[in-house]
């Protein structure tokens, strides 16, 4: 698959940047969210899985430990032998820096690993938090701060119980492009009551106000969420294929060559996925917007945002 030759994929870019594979290793450094511990809200997102309350979810391993059996698979599949912790699962800034900077530092304690990137949401990245991701961005890390927006409409945000806003996200990407720090911001599509304009306005205002990175996602349904209720009883209509396809292509062609995309869409486990079920398959839906690109673009895009004639 020739992905790249279409659009900046953030992998390409990591090459193009360090001269050689670089791949993220995802952590769940034990951490919870705003939206479940009663501070925001109860629940959680209505699309997020229920299961990941079990006992064993909120006592992972170690950091270093899971970096360790991370880097035996990815060694195996491509031989990379660099790499980002990626801090994933919940909201991995909502803490005290003090506890923040032990599990960062457990991180970048390990010789392979060249940096960070932070997954977590808008309402969550106090000045503090982000001096600290300054900090190791001044020491030479790759640092990104990923923040999950999925929508610019709070009409949206509230139905899906975010328990934020877009003026939230637009006050946290003032203060960090302020010091700095890489944005890569999550965007869902297939949100519910939403159609391809309100992605597409909400990619706009994206763009508008700064970011380096983008990740695309579609929406499962996925077991135990309320968003799983809302489609049994025909109230949620999950995206078609070929829509998220398109739309997505779409969105690449709409976004300036700088701009990297750390992902096209996302995938479920079969176990918990009810719906929709191509959402499993994510190298036919790369394929499919590869196809798309192809269609849409006379001329290919590649890693450094050059055209090539």
């Amino acid at each position: 698959m020739a992905l790249h030759q279409y659009v900046s994929t953030f992998g390409q870019d990591l090459l193009r940047r360090h001269g050689r594979r670089v791949h993220k290793l995802a952590i769940h450094a034990g951490f919870t969210c705003p939206n479940r511990d009663g501070s925001r809200g109860i629940g959680g997102c209505t699309f997020c899985n229920n299961q990941s309350f079990s006992p064993a979810a909120r006592r992972p391993p170690s950091v270093a430990e899971q970096i360790e059996a991370g880097r035996r698979v990815i060694r195996k599949r491509t031989g990379a032998q660099r790499y980002i912790a990626y801090f994933q699962a919940y909201t991995n800034t909502y803490a005290d820096v003090a506890v923040l900077r032990a599990r960062y530092e457990e991180a970048l304690a390990e010789p392979d690993v060249i940096g960070l990137s932070i997954g977590t949401r808008p309402d969550c990245v106090p000045d503090a938090v982000l001096d600290l991701l300054a900090e190791y961005r001044a020491q030479g890390y790759e640092v990104w701060l990923e923040l999950g927006l999925q929508s610019a409409f709070d009409h949206t945000l509230a139905r899906v119980n975010r328990g934020h806003g877009f003026a939230e996200y637009a006050d946290a990407v003032q203060r960090a492009r302020a010091r700095g720090l890489p944005l890569c911001t999550h965007l869902i599509l297939g949100l519910p009551g939403e159609d391809a304009w309100h992605v597409r306005e909400t990619h706009r205002r994206v763009l508008a106000l700064g970011v380096e990175g983008l990740k695309l996602h579609p929406l499962h349904v996925v077991k135990g969420t309320r968003l799983a209720n809302e489609w049994r009883r025909g109230e949620y209509r999950p995206p078609a294929f070929d829509w998220y396809v398109n739309l997505v292509a779409e969105l690449v062609r709409a976004t300036p060559p700088g701009i990297v995309f750390h992902r096209l869409t996302g995938t479920a486990e079969p176990r918990l996925l009810l719906a929709p079920h191509w959402c499993a398959w994510k190298w036919r839906v790369l394929n499919a917007v590869e196809r798309a690109l192809a269609r849409r673009s006379g001329r290919y895009r590649n890693g450094t945002g050059l055209p090539r004639g």
